[in-house]
């Protein structure tokens, strides 16, 4: 069962290694990126920031999608996470049982607005995410579990008006 699937640009931190992790009970984390999987100084990084306990799997967009697709992560209580809104809808779009994606931190880069002090979109990512809650699936922000949730729409609305 998919518990969360979030968006953070660190991938595994503290953060998401232990606050989230055991706020969902979550028994395995899913890192999906194309870039890490070719990247051992990153992989190494991401393998020591596991928590104990809970399985860690590493696959590149295309695997991943494969795999929650053909069900084999069905019995774990899955805790997903990407480094961009693109990946996130890559995966959403893909895995229809995906209602709900948590902006939790994307870089400040050129031509980014900042909806929150920790999430920066660009045009393109902002369309993304309105296009995700179109089709039905909530986009919120919130760093830790007990922040409260924020819709990632209103966020922008307040921002672009």
């Amino acid at each position: 069962m998919i518990k969360l699937l979030r968006v953070d640009h660190r991938l595994l931190h503290g953060q998401v290694a232990f606050s989230w992790t055991s706020f969902l009970q979550a028994d395995c984390i899913l890192i999906a990126s194309d870039n890490v999987v070719n990247d051992q100084l990153r992989l190494t990084t991401i393998k020591l920031a596991k928590p104990s306990g809970v399985k860690l799997v590493i696959k590149n967009i295309e695997d991943s999608i494969k795999a929650l697709k053909e069900g084999k992560t069905d019995k774990y209580r899955l805790f997903i996470v990407v480094e961009s809104v693109g990946d996130a809808a890559k995966i959403a779009k893909a895995v229809k049982t995906i209602k709900s994606i948590n902006l939790g931190g994307t870089r400040p880069k050129e031509n980014t607005i900042s909806v929150s002090k920790v999430v920066h979109l660009t045009e393109e990512e902002i369309n993304i995410v309105k296009e995700l809650s179109s089709d039905g699936v909530e986009v919120e922000v919130r760093q830790v579990p007990n922040d409260t949730r924020v819709n990632a729409v209103d966020l922008i609305k307040n921002k672009i008006s």
